[in-house]
């Protein structure tokens, strides 16, 4: 993704083109040993990233509804919202929840190291 992110011409980036890229981010879902458990590596913009945490989904598949939890490297935590994963097709649909109100939105596929999501927050 970040090849997506390169500007092919000599000149500077808007100020408004930065600000509307990093308002990117990426996650990948992994199947925990523990039954109804994801974990997740995620990034925002180039300055954001971490470890994750989802737990209370179904003990099989991705689909479902999870809380997650995740951290900055630091081991600092970052956030936490209600996690919904959708599926039509092979693609599936994630929304992260605050207080009955969708903050973000993403896609995905699934692969062979799991699910990978591109995702943005939603503007209020």
């Amino acid at each position: 993704m970040a090849c997506l992110l390169v500007s092919t011409s000599h000149a500077s980036t808007p100020p408004a083109e930065k600000a509307a890229a990093a308002n990117i981010g990426f996650v990948l879902y992994t199947k925990s040993l523990s039954p109804g458990t994801l974990n997740a590596r995620w990034i925002y913009g180039e300055t954001y990233r971490g470890p994750g945490l989802a737990t209370g989904g179904p003990r099989e598949g991705y689909v479902g509804h999870y809380h997650v939890r995740y951290f900055l490297e630091s081991g600092e935590f970052s956030d936490e919202y209600d996690l919904v994963i959708e599926k039509t097709g092979e693609v599936y649909h994630v929304s992260w929840i605050t207080g009955g109100k969708v903050s973000a939105v993403g896609v995905g596929m699934e692969g062979e190291q799991g699910l990978a999501v591109g995702w943005r927050r939603v503007a209020d």
